[in-house]
């Protein structure tokens, strides 16, 4: 299942283009705008359709003409733009296209629908199951100041995910209804940050991770599960401070356009590389923030003898979530057989140098061990069946080495990097601390 996040933001979008809050002028200056939370499945059905949405899929570079399905959480205009039928008419589309969703929501789109347009309705109330073509959805109730459903959609090879915007912590007959759903994916709206007196139906960072612990308990939550905060507004703290709090619950934030591969035992393999103090490892551990347990590799051999070692592998562990176990080796491809949880391995470069020590092939100058670890580095890395982020440096971009060890490990690594890099799906470029994607 694939997901493009239309939007991601509260109904003032974030920042609010009037305010000038602390948390608006970084957003701003950084350029991390976030519209009306909506989401493109497949590219045929749209979750939520305000009225930045069909504007926001064309900047994505996404058509809204496969789209056969509209579902609408609740009436309130953020998430209900009801002009988008009378483009969609204007572009004279023939296809069936049902628009489904509460009654009161469904009944503010009737008058934009022309008699010969190919547009249905179809209410739908709490506790209702309907398939769409290939997808069975549930209807839930939420906990909201209008009438508003929240979506269990599951696909036709199971991948299931939940869409629960915009909803207060979610009412006892929802977590039972989501016993043992296992969810691939969790959209979990978190409107006010650490604004807690807003008195409506949203969450804040505190109640956010109450609910995420209510829907762990009942393993609707597992450590499998990605969980995205969606409709942030400005009482939510800075980009990365916001980060630090969602990882707390094992969530993440993620920005508008992104694309989401969604999918039941999907392994997906990413290479971040970059210079010195480029950002890779934080930008990776970012990557997996919404899985609870995650396997930390720090490559290299332990050295109990550098105080500079253990003080940096002390700091590295500080900043992740206590629930990460971290595995200090440079044996890697027993571990990625094994793999039950996503893994995180930090850098390959360490991993070659270990390798290099190990078969002591900087005084020899026999590589040929080297590159058998090589080959079987990039035999386990195509075969691991977890996600799985690797941590690389950039080693073609600088001067060229002026010792003989020095041009050997430049040249070992560009071909470590390149055979990864060529059975990744998503390889990313760090520079600045700005993230640019390769292959995505």
């Amino acid at each position: 299942m694939e997901l493009v996040m239309l939007g991601t933001g509260a109904a003032d979008g974030w920042p609010n283009p009037f305010c000038t809050c602390p948390s608006c002028l970084a957003a701003l200056s950084r350029e991390t705008i976030r519209g009306h939370t909506a989401a493109l499945v497949d590219n045929r059905i749209l979750l939520d359709c305000g009225p930045e949405v069909p504007r926001a899929a064309s900047r994505f570079g996404r058509t809204l003409a496969h789209v056969e399905h509209i579902l609408l959480t609740h009436s309130h205009p953020d998430h209900l733009g009801p002009m988008a039928l009378l483009f969609r008419s204007w572009a004279s589309r023939t296809e069936p296209l049902q628009v489904l969703g509460p009654p009161d929501a469904l009944a503010l789109c009737r008058d934009w629908v022309g008699p010969d347009d190919p547009v249905t309705f179809t209410p739908l109330e709490t506790g209702q199951s309907i398939m769409l073509g290939t997808y069975r959805v549930r209807a839930l109730e939420a906990a909201h100041e209008v009438p508003t459903l929240l979506y269990d959609i599951t696909d036709a090879s199971g991948t299931r995910i939940f869409w629960a915007t915009d909803t207060g912590p979610l009412p006892e007959s929802t977590v039972d209804a989501l016993a043992d759903a296992r969810f691939d994916a969790v959209f979990l709206e978190e409107t006010f940050g650490y604004k807690t007196d807003h008195g409506t139906g949203h969450h804040d960072l505190s109640s956010f991770a109450e609910t995420v612990l209510r829907l762990r308990n009942c393993d609707a939550i597992t450590d499998r599960t990605d969980v995205v905060a969606v409709h942030l507004g400005h009482h939510n703290p800075v980009e990365n401070e916001l980060s630090e709090a969602l990882r707390v619950s094992g969530a993440r934030a993620v920005p508008d356009g992104a694309v989401l591969e969604i999918g039941v035992g999907q392994s997906h393999r990413t290479l971040v590389t970059g210079g010195a103090r480029s950002g890779k490892s934080t930008y990776a551990e970012g990557l997996l923030a919404g899985y609870r347990h995650v396997t930390y590799i720090a490559t290299g051999d332990p050295q109990d003898d550098d105080p500079d070692w253990i003080e940096r592998i002390a700091s590295h562990r500080a900043r992740r979530p206590s629930t990460w176990t971290t595995v200090e080796t440079s044996d890697v491809t027993e571990i990625f057989a094994a793999a039950t949880t996503p893994i995180l391995l930090d850098c390959l470069g360490t991993w070659l140098t270990a390798r290099l020590d190990r078969h002591q092939a900087w005084a020899t100058e026999d590589l040929s061990a080297v590159h058998a670890d090589i080959d079987r580095l990039a035999d386990a890395w195509t075969a691991c069946p977890v996600p799985i982020v690797a941590v690389t440096n950039e080693v073609g971009s600088g001067v060229v080495p002026d010792t003989k060890s020095g041009r050997l490990f430049r040249d070992l690594l560009g071909l470590v990097n390149s055979r990864i890099a060529s059975e990744s799906e998503s390889v990313v470029l760090m520079t600045a601390g700005l993230p640019l994607s390769l292959r995505v």
